[in-house]
């Protein structure tokens, strides 16, 4: 990790501690936990291609209104950052929101807990379910992505972000396909 990496890891980690205390304001006893996902949680994470991952699970879900709510509060809170933030969401059942089955894998495997008053655990994503995932939406947006880019001349600066996730998801997407697990993009890389 550069100093700017770690520099950038420590700002986000900031922000996301500063919208863990939003969320327990706005939701008092519905809220259940707060976490960190995703590059924030194991280490890998980059200035440039990472989001910040957090994870939400409250008792009853959240409002499209608290979530736009949450997006104003990170924008106060780090107007640089903010835009990076990439929420998951769930209720008590993980049966509403936004917890996909790697994201899922991910909160039960790395989630780092900024808040938590109780720890629930869903059940674990088969490797059935992670596959029938994967062929779904992510690898059509992966293949959509990589035509793209197999047929431009030039990479534009608003372009590099996605060229990188291209090229380090290919080697996520093989990981999670044969392990059922969620593993950083290092990780994913070594393993190939």
């Amino acid at each position: 990790m550069t100093s700017r990496d770690e520099s950038v890891r420590e700002d986000a980690t900031i922000l996301a501690a500063g919208l863990s205390e939003f969320w327990q304001k706005r939701l008092g006893n519905n809220l259940l936990g707060f976490y960190l996902l995703g590059s924030l949680a194991h280490d890998g994470f980059n200035w440039r291609c990472s989001d910040i991952d957090v994870g939400l699970v409250a008792e009853t879900g959240v409002t499209d209104a608290d979530i736009q709510a949450m997006r104003d509060e990170a924008l106060l809170l780090s107007p640089d950052l903010a835009s990076k933030v990439s929420l998951f969401w769930t209720d008590r059942g993980f049966s509403i929101g936004r917890f996909p089955p790697l994201d899922r894998l991910d909160y039960l495997d790395h989630a780092v807990a900024l808040m938590e008053r109780e720890r629930i655990n869903p059940p674990r994503p088969s490797l059935d379910d992670i596959q029938t995932y994967l062929r779904g939406a992510p690898f059509e947006s992966w293949v959509r992505a990589t035509e793209h880019f197999a047929a431009i001349e030039t990479l534009e600066p608003a372009e590099h972000k996605p060229f990188l996730r291209a090229f380090l998801y290919a080697a996520r997407f093989a990981y999670s396909w044969q392990t059922g697990s969620m593993a950083s993009n290092d990780t994913a890389i070594a393993y190939l």
